[in-house]
């Protein structure tokens, strides 16, 4: 009897140890099952939204929005760097799965490509739209990332033409004023005390203890360039001051190239002094609070290059 208690034992031991480690396996297949797919649906996101931003383009006077769905919960992490030439963008998926973040993989990078969001997006829904930046030639389209779950308003002390251009967007999760807001949405008020503050006098965007400044160029008939407000309102201001720089060395750049074409055809020689003081003035950027010092500099390029069409 004592025998047959002892082989029994080691029977169930033996089946016991066998169904752990035929469960360890089977929990490590659907695990890595999981995140091999989880993979997959990030690689293929980012192979879309890749393909999406090569068609985000503008015209000199235009602003579309873009709607972007994908089927599971996500996370787009935008990131930027700004080292050697004209730096690059940098976007990457985080999909949830079984409530559990995959790590954040597909990355795909341009150097062309000038993305203003929060560092990190969630949802299922994403819009996308786009401004011509004009500095004073068109420098590149920037790009606003938002999450249609993160709903914003544009208070009373709006801009006409902002207004009329958010309204124009008939983005959903953007609305040109407050009427209709709840507790839930973002406001973003230009006079008095809000979550983003945007001063026009003094040319910032406030967000808690962060400020971020911007220019409004002349667009020509009384209008301005509000593309770097926007870029200010929905973007962090690390991701902001990075691309801010990288814009600023493709602005260097095409200016050395109408340096040179002014070499070339003899025309717009009187625009040469001044693209020679834009180059300079880029030289010795540090952050976005240097910006008002290229104001005068933007202007007198573009009003003298109305005579000799040079961009």
């Amino acid at each position: 009897m004592k025998k047959a208690q002892l082989n029994l034992s080691f029977g169930w031991i033996f089946a016991i140890i066998v169904g752990a480690v035929i469960l360890l396996l089977t929990i490590y297949g659907v695990t890595k099952f999981i995140n091999t797919s989880g993979q997959e649906q990030d690689i293929a996101g980012a192979k879309k939204l890749g393909i999406l931003f090569n068609s985000l383009e503008t015209g000199p006077e235009s602003v579309t929005s873009t709607p972007f769905k994908i089927s599971s919960e996500t996370k787009i992490y935008n990131t930027c760097n700004n080292f050697g030439g004209f730096g690059k963008q940098k976007i990457s998926f985080s999909t949830l799965t079984f409530k559990k973040w995959s790590s954040p993989s597909g990355e795909v990078s341009f150097k062309n490509r000038y993305l203003f969001s929060n560092r990190s997006v969630q949802g299922k829904k994403f819009y996308f739209f786009v401004k011509p930046f004009e500095f004073p030639f068109k420098v590149a389209d920037l790009v606003y990332l938002t999450s249609a779950e993160d709903k914003y308003c544009f208070d009373d002390g709006v801009p006409d033409e902002v207004k009329e251009e958010i309204s124009d967007l008939n983005q959903e999760n953007i609305a040109p004023n407050c009427s209709e807001a709840n507790e839930q949405t973002i406001e973003i008020c230009f006079s008095g005390t809000c979550e983003i503050e945007v001063n026009l006098y003094k040319n910032y965007v406030k967000k808690g203890d962060d400020t971020l400044y911007f220019v409004t160029p002349e667009k020509g008939f009384g209008e301005k360039d509000y593309s770097l407000m926007y870029a200010a309102i929905f973007s962090d201001k690390k991701t902001y001051e990075c691309q801010l720089k990288r814009l600023l060395f493709r602005t260097k750049e095409l200016a050395l190239l109408y340096k040179g074409k002014i070499k070339i055809s003899r025309e717009g020689l009187n625009l040469e002094d001044d693209l020679t003081s834009l180059i300079t003035q880029i030289e010795h950027y540090n952050d976005s609070s240097d910006l008002k010092g290229f104001t005068n500099q933007v202007e007198t390029l573009k009003q003298k290059n109305e005579n000799v069409k040079l961009w």
